[in-house]
């Protein structure tokens, strides 16, 4: 989804992505050109229309019956991240572009399956955990991505050396399993195919050492965390900010775990759920 009209560098650089299709408020002519060609014509190109109003309630059916409710409306805003900060530094300790990537992870889990928890660094998303019936198994998920694109700058990784011809497409698909290392032999023997010279693994202590530099990662759950253990877990990948509704009977645990890590936690009370 984008949402501003799309040009021609911008259809250049869709084209290359693996995706199925688009949407977006409307296309320049030479942009349409290059997206109605991607994957031979199959591509799905929609365009939104602005003046779009949804209805205010929304309805599943599940087995004959019909359940309605309230569309989520909310705007996310900057006012949500800062009237409640409840750690230590208060909202002096949180800076613009922490609220930033807050209101990003927000946004993202609105309209993801819950549970959900979404991580965001410099206006991005890097790791989205959803569908789980744990919150910390969200986060765990999540934290593996945020891992996995960290660790996708390491040096070693930057420095694989592929045969010529490799596609693009595969060489992602080589890193990613070079930094996760737990191949079977037949996987195994076909990745080491792909270079001239069989790389040097990439070891757990040379994960770890890396990761421990990551710094400045935003969290935001679309519920409340109910206990500590997912800020536990969010501190191994470099979450320095947290948002959340707030409104558990352990907040003040929860809040007293992000203080013992440094972090600064925005309680927004607005919850995201999405199901």
């Amino acid at each position: 989804a984008v949402s501003d009209i799309v040009d021609e560098d911008t259809a250049m650089i869709l084209k290359k992505e693996v995706s199925d299709g688009i949407v977006a408020p409307g296309y320049t002519p030479e942009a349409l050109a290059i997206l109605k060609s991607k994957k031979g014509g199959k591509f799905i190109v929609l365009e939104a229309k602005a003046d779009f109003v949804p209805d205010s309630v929304e309805y599943r059916e599940v087995y004959g019956m019909t359940f309605s409710q309230k569309r989520n409306d909310v705007v996310i805003t900057k006012e949500h991240m800062t009237k409640k900060v409840v750690t230590k530094g208060g909202v002096d300790a949180l800076p613009d572009a922490a609220v930033r990537d807050m209101i990003v992870a927000s946004i993202c889990v609105k309209y993801t399956q819950s549970n959900s928890v979404g991580f965001a660094k410099d206006g991005m998303m890097v790791g989205v955990g959803a569908g789980q019936q744990s919150r910390v198994d969200c986060v765990k998920l999540a934290g593996r991505k945020v891992s996995t694109w960290y660790l996708r700058q390491h040096p070693k990784v930057l420095g694989l050396k592929f045969k010529q011809g490799v596609k693009r497409q595969d060489r992602v698909n080589a890193r990613v399993r070079y930094i996760e290392g737990d191949f079977t032999d037949e996987e195994r023997t076909r990745w080491e195919a792909q270079f001239d010279t069989i790389p040097e693994p990439l070891t757990t202590s040379e994960k770890e050492e890396f990761m421990a530099k990551a710094t400045g990662v935003t969290i935001s759950s679309d519920a409340f965390f109910p206990f500590r253990d997912s800020i536990d877990h969010a501190s191994k990948v470099g979450v320095s900010f947290v948002a959340q509704p707030g409104g558990s009977v352990q907040d003040p645990q929860v809040t007293t775990c992000c203080d013992d890590y440094g972090m600064v936690m925005s309680m927004t009370g607005v919850r995201l759920f999405h199901h």
